[in-house]
């Protein structure tokens, strides 16, 4: 079942038990008026006469009841005998008073009136009476008996009558006026809420429709129209056109990376199978020349074993892996990468200052991986004869590793783009061409997994300084 239908099903279904409730309530409210006026009627008619009965020793005078209402007094004996009659009409059914009193009948409205309050009060009588409900072949009848008493003897009775045929049929036209009108407003109510539900969800649908063409034509430039409004449906298709600029970003990100890969490795594979080839069509070729043949192919084999080896950790670093991490000293790991960074230098110098101890919580082979590019890569671009400074220091909550070399620098419109992976500046290509532009983008990953922070600030010719901010250890 579509959402339409559903919310047109549910729509509709609450306005048809709305207007059941309002419908019950309001035929409760007219049926028990209309029966509790035919009774305060009575109720009158029978004390006036009984009033009248009481006061005068010739009894009342019955006369029919005015008011377009037919009602009939009757008169009778304490034991329940007949004596005078309003009307003599057959049609009026005959009455036991005393039958009446003994088994009064309940209301003249129906169960469904029990709903409403009585909006007619009755008036208090000089007696106790009793209203009964009589039945004949061609309508019911109410009638209400009233004792006739002087002293604390009752004398006889009042009877007051009226037909309900009329109000009856009234009520059975205003249930088949009540049932007419609730059929066609709910049919009225579910072909408007199948209308507004279409009109509502139609931005959903072209959403749909430009989500199905993009995923056959597989071009994540298109985008979804976007409602004026900014309502529900209006934030759905902004986050959906946001979602869309994710996965183009993430795919021509993902597309670089490929082609990128692809060159790299192609280039040591190449170098391997030319030494190769090189070595199976010159089987006579001397010993120094295949020694600098093998060391060619040795050479390109670690740089291709580097090369995987850093795919593959970029590799864990997208696919969510988190690096475990205990209380380390920080210190020994830079002191013990400056001592191997001694021995990579050609010309340079390399100064340890300032070193003062920091312990932070890390994991000790990642952060000496850090280190080590970035020493390496200062010592890479930094010429015979410059300086390069690695130092430690703490500021605060903060334990702050500076790298700081004299070398080549990188200029400003490159300085944002070189944590990008497989990206080379310029200057590095010519420094460095057997690199592979992923050093700097696992640093920042290992950075970020030791929730701190890594900056670059170059200035070409002048050098370039990275700083990396690593959070203390709050354990003691």
């Amino acid at each position: 079942m579509s959402i339409r239908t559903r919310l047109a099903l549910c729509y509709g279904g609450l306005f048809a038990l709305i207007l059941l409730l309002v419908s019950l309530f309001s035929y409760a409210i007219h049926d028990r008026s209309q029966y509790d006026d035919l009774d305060r009627t009575l109720v009158v008619s029978a004390g006036h006469a009984a009033a009248e009965a009481a006061a005068f020793a010739g009894g009342p005078h019955l006369v029919e009841g005015n008011g377009g209402l037919e009602i009939a007094l009757r008169l009778y004996a304490p034991n329940g005998t007949l004596l005078e009659s309003s009307r003599d009409d057959e049609i009026i059914p005959a009455v036991n008073p005393l039958a009446v009193m003994r088994h009064p009948a309940g209301p003249a409205y129906d169960a469904i009136g029990y709903l409403s309050p009585s909006l007619t009060g009755l008036p208090a009588t000089s007696g106790s009476g009793s209203f009964g409900l009589l039945n004949t072949p061609e309508q019911r009848w109410r009638v209400y008996v009233l004792p006739i008493q002087k002293g604390n003897a009752t004398t006889g009775y009042i009877a007051a009558l009226t037909p309900l045929g009329r109000v009856d049929a009234s009520m059975q036209t205003f249930r088949l006026v009540l049932l007419v009108l609730d059929t066609g407003g709910l049919l009225i109510a579910l072909a408007g809420s199948w209308l507004v539900a279409g009109r509502a969800l139609r931005p959903i649908a072209r959403l749909n429709e430009t989500a199905q063409s993009i995923a056959l034509s597989r071009d994540l430039s298109r985008r979804v129209e976007t409602p004026t409004s900014s309502d529900e449906l209006g934030r759905l298709a902004a986050t959906f056109n946001e979602m869309l600029s994710s996965l183009e970003t993430a795919s021509q990100t993902q597309q670089r990376f490929v082609s990128d890969a692809s060159h790299e490795l192609r280039a040591p594979l190449t170098a391997i199978q030319g030494n190769i080839d090189l070595l199976r069509h010159i089987p006579d070729m001397s010993e120094a020349d295949q020694e600098d043949v093998l060391h060619e192919m040795e050479r390109e084999a670690g740089r291709l074993s580097r090369l995987v080896a850093d795919l593959l950790m970029l590799a864990r670093a997208d696919a969510g892996v988190t690096l475990k991490r205990c209380p380390i000293d920080l210190d020994p790991i830079i002191l013990e990468v400056f001592r191997e960074a001694r021995h990579l230098a050609h010309g340079q110098t390399l100064v340890l200052e300032p070193f003062e101890p920091a312990r932070i919580e890390g994991s000790e082979d990642r952060l000496k991986q850090l280190i080590l590019i970035l020493v390496d890569n200062a010592l890479k671009y930094t010429p015979a004869g410059g300086h390069v400074t690695l130092g430690l220091s703490r500021d605060g909550i903060d334990a702050e590793v500076i790298v700081r070399d004299t070398g080549v620098g990188i200029s400003s419109d490159e300085i944002s783009l070189v944590f990008e992976r497989f990206y080379r500046a310029d200057t590095a290509r010519g420094r460095d061409p057997g690199g592979t532009g992923l050093g700097l983008p696992i640093a920042r990953w290992i950075v970020e997994q030791h929730e701190g922070s890594i900056r670059l600030e170059s200035e070409p010719g002048r050098g370039t300084t990275a700083s990396v901010r690593l959070p203390l250890c709050r354990c003691p």
